[in-house]
């Protein structure tokens, strides 16, 4: 019997082997999958832009959109995108190459947390089960697709807090030492990925998990902050530094000025929101798992407020939970403050979300089979419908919000070098599918022209040459009834109508 009950043990440990590669594998081609459709908002075309110019100039250290500065964000993403330009040539799938991986590493960071806790010695099996629910995440799998900053500074700030935690965790020294060295290398590596907040968050949550556990950090930690800190600024300064030397104050004033105080402080780039906007934005990040979430939130803080000192001295497991409050509470109170709300800004608290949640969904499931196949099925459930969306769904999207085919049909009736200029509407997707070709202003922003008379005068300043204008459809008679231009419609995209425009 004894035989037996080992072999049926052994096949239940090796199911659960191939289950998790299985899922592992799933993963990674969910995450690499579909991300070569159409740029779409207005972020992912200029951020892939400016990456490609800096690529086409080999120049890693100053950003330009249209030929123009631009210090808006720092280098990370960009550099990203061009090691992918490079591996894989200018492209979608290139731009969005560098999110899909970092949306990974952060689902491994997440696993690393989990495999370093103590859940009743199933450290293994919890790990794994964090590491599916965050895979199956809507934030992450959505971050995870767009050529944009969220993801990048997400991960840099989930692995710097996984190096914290392995510390706290940690018996010897080189554990110790080897931990707090990836902090702060990774908080260096978040300030390259965003600014400021990339140095905030993680500290910001050290500091409260600190006073939420009623502790003093060790002598070893409080030592780290020196060396440590200049390990961060040695691995920001790769970009700070020549920026600073090639551009002095102007690259100040505009990233660090504007981009970092300004817009934190007021509604200057047109992004308000209420106060409580991210009370509700950070629970739908969380889908399917919301009600899990919802349920494991409800439980810490009625424990918290039952038994406060329990809860800060009561074992590992407590400490888990605290630590993924303050991995929330310090996103979330930072940006509820900010004058500019962006969904996106809040996706640096979902990991610490996803630890609470799947430490709740972890001791739902673990001594029940069903529950266990149930959640397994929801996140595959997810993918499912992902991959749906990803056929049937997002495609119809982009193709209404990118002007990438606008443009390839008119190329291919001889207009490729003809200007694209947008009349009544500024197309940023345009940056990436039309470069070189926009009009800008003094400023470097694109012209925006308010009339058919202003086309004319684009028209006569090329010398009679046709130009292309993208125009709103509710607009697009206004251009065909102007009695001095010829205008021959090319195509629309259900929103925006490109046509070739000459004087008669």
């Amino acid at each position: 019997m004894a035989e037996n009950s080992k072999t049926a043990a052994e096949n239940k440990a090796d199911l659960r082997r191939w289950l998790v590669a299985f899922a592992a594998i799933a993963i990674v081609i969910l995450y690499f999958s579909g991300l070569g459709i159409p740029l779409v908002g207005p972020d992912e075309p200029r951020y892939a832009q400016v990456a490609r110019e800096m690529f086409e100039r080999s120049d890693w250290i100053t950003p330009t959109l249209g030929g123009y500065n631009w210090f808006e964000k720092p280098a990370l993403l960009y550099w990203v995108q061009i090691a992918s330009y490079h591996i894989f040539g200018v492209s979608e799938f290139s731009a969005r190459f560098g999110s899909a991986l970092f949306g990974l590493g952060t689902i491994v960071a997440l696993w690393i947390i989990a495999r370093w806790s103590e859940t009743n010695g199933e450290r293994a099996r919890f790990a794994n089960w964090t590491a599916l629910i965050a895979a199956s995440t809507l934030g992450i799998i959505v971050f995870s697709r767009g050529a944009s900053f969220d993801i990048i500074l997400t991960f840099p700030i989930t692995a710097a807090l996984a190096g914290f935690f392995v510390y706290e965790r940690s018996v010897t020294d080189i554990h110790r030492y080897a931990s707090l060295a990836a902090f702060y290398f990774f908080i260096g590596v978040a300030v390259l990925a965003k600014g400021l907040v990339g140095f905030v968050f993680p500290i910001a949550t050290v500091a409260l998990y600190y006073a939420l556990t009623l502790t003093v950090p060790k002598r070893a930690f409080i030592f780290s902050l020196i060396w440590g800190t200049t390990l961060a600024v040695a691995v920001a300064g790769l970009w700070y530094g020549p920026m600073y030397q090639r551009h002095g104050y102007a690259f100040i004033d505009e990233f660090f000025i504007q981009h970092h105080f300004q817009r934190f402080t007021s509604n200057k780039f047109f992004h308000p929101q209420p106060f409580y906007f991210f009370l509700w934005v950070l629970p739908l990040m969380l889908i399917p798992w919301l009600p899990f979430f919802v349920a494991a939130v409800w439980t810490w803080i009625r424990t918290a407020l039952a038994n406060r000192e329990a809860q800060a001295e009561g074992g590992s497991d407590n400490r888990l939970r605290i630590f993924a409050a303050a991995w929330i509470a310090v996103p979330l109170v930072f940006f509820s403050f900010s004058g500019s709300k962006l969904p996106g800004y809040i996706l640096p608290a979902v990991p610490g979300a996803l630890l609470l949640t799947s430490d709740f969904i972890f001791q739902y499931i673990r001594e029940n089979r069903n529950r266990e196949r149930s959640v397994f099925a929801l996140a595959f459930a997810t993918f499912g419908a992902v991959v749906l969306a990803l056929i049937f769904a997002v495609p119809q999207f982009a193709d209404t919000d990118t002007v990438k085919h606008l443009i390839a049909t008119a190329d291919e009736r001889g207009f490729r070098e003809a200007s694209v200029i947008g009349l009544h509407t500024t197309s940023h997707n345009a940056e990436f599918y039309a470069a070189g070709r926009l009009p800008r202003t003094d400023d470097g922003r694109q012209k925006r022209l308010l009339g058919p008379a202003e086309v004319l005068a684009e028209v006569r300043e090329r010398n009679g040459q046709p130009v292309l204008v993208l125009v709103p459809l509710e607009y697009l008679d206004q251009l065909r009834n102007a009695d001095f231009l010829d205008v021959k419609v090319i195509r629309d995209n259900g929103e925006l109508a490109i046509a070739a425009v000459a004087e008669k």
